[in-house]
């Protein structure tokens, strides 16, 4: 198989057939748009199989480019490379809209460095007086544009409508806000807070679809509900321990990044399989199971 791209995590192989392509989730971690030297055990399996639980149930939203989460021999052309059994999806090929579609429920993350310097979220107004991980009067779609130097540039979204079109912008708000809305429910019910997401959308014949992955812990941020409270850090499912120790280590943010102690690596690590875990009531070695049966059919 042609391999035709290689992002930050996936790796992308074009198929014989010329409409689909085989998008392999890697362990790789990234922060702050870098890509780190080390990689972290089994999380392209959780964000592979995370993506297929949750495109699955937002198809009624938004059509997604996932034609199957778990290949068999007669779905891919080569020899199949047995590492990527779990962490391999077969999808449509699409035009990826530039787009980054950021939805925030909670104050976190850059958001929350940028609303201590002035009081903004994105350059748009926002009440006063919230604390880090207050949650917001409302989710707010807060986009942010690819840069083809450097990292991803946060954006209003005035700002995206003038580069992209108002109407486009527009459409990519409503199935965000929609599909967060419906993932905040799921993440509930597990005893989890999704406190901010970003999608990713691209173009099937004219259509809109959702594309990359959806609600895993790379995308997201999750947080244990049982012990939130507004103005304290919270108890978190995601990559923020490596953002937190990139932060603390003066790293410039800039490549190449610093080694990454294998105490973070393994605290992600069980934060991925925890977030599966509590989400889909499930084990990863049992998705690996059922993956492995399907590609053996």
């Amino acid at each position: 198989m042609k391999k035709i791209y290689s992002g930050k995590v996936r790796d992308v192989y074009e198929l014989s057939d010329g409409q689909s392509l085989l998008m392999v989730a890697s362990d790789r971690v990234s922060a702050f748009d870098v890509i780190m030297n080390e990689t972290v055990q089994n999380k392209g399996v959780i964000l592979n199989a995370l993506s297929s639980y949750f495109m699955e149930r937002t198809k009624e939203i938004v059509p997604n480019h996932l034609i199957s989460s778990q290949p068999s021999k007669s779905d891919v052309d080569g020899e199949f490379v047995k590492e990527m059994i779990g962490r391999s999806s077969v999808v449509k090929r699409c035009e990826m809209v530039q787009v980054e579609a950021i939805v925030r429920g909670y104050l976190a993350g850059s958001a929350y460095k940028e609303y201590q310097r002035s009081g903004t979220i994105h350059n748009m107004a926002v009440p006063a007086d919230l604390k880090l991980a207050e949650r917001l009067p409302s989710p707010m779609f807060t986009p942010s544009v690819k840069n083809n130097v450097g990292h991803d540039e946060n954006v209003s979204i005035d700002h995206a409508s003038e580069l992209y079109g108002r109407a486009l912008v527009k459409e990519i708000e409503r199935l965000s806000l929609a599909l967060f809305d419906i993932g905040s429910k799921i993440a509930s019910e597990a005893g989890l807070i999704l406190a901010d997401t970003k999608f990713e959308f691209g173009m099937i014949d004219g259509e809109l679809t959702l594309a990359d992955e959806i609600f895993t812990p790379d995308s997201s941020r999750y947080w244990d509900a049982s012990s939130h409270v507004a103005g304290v850090e919270p108890v978190q499912f995601d990559k923020q321990p490596l953002r937190d120790y990139l932060e603390r280590s003066g790293w410039d943010k800039v490549p190449p990044p610093p080694s990454i102690p294998g105490e973070v690596l393994q605290s992600l690590s069980d934060r991925y399989q925890s977030a599966y875990a509590h989400i889909t009531g499930s084990s990863i070695s049992s998705w690996l199971d059922q993956c492995n049966e399907a590609f053996t059919r």
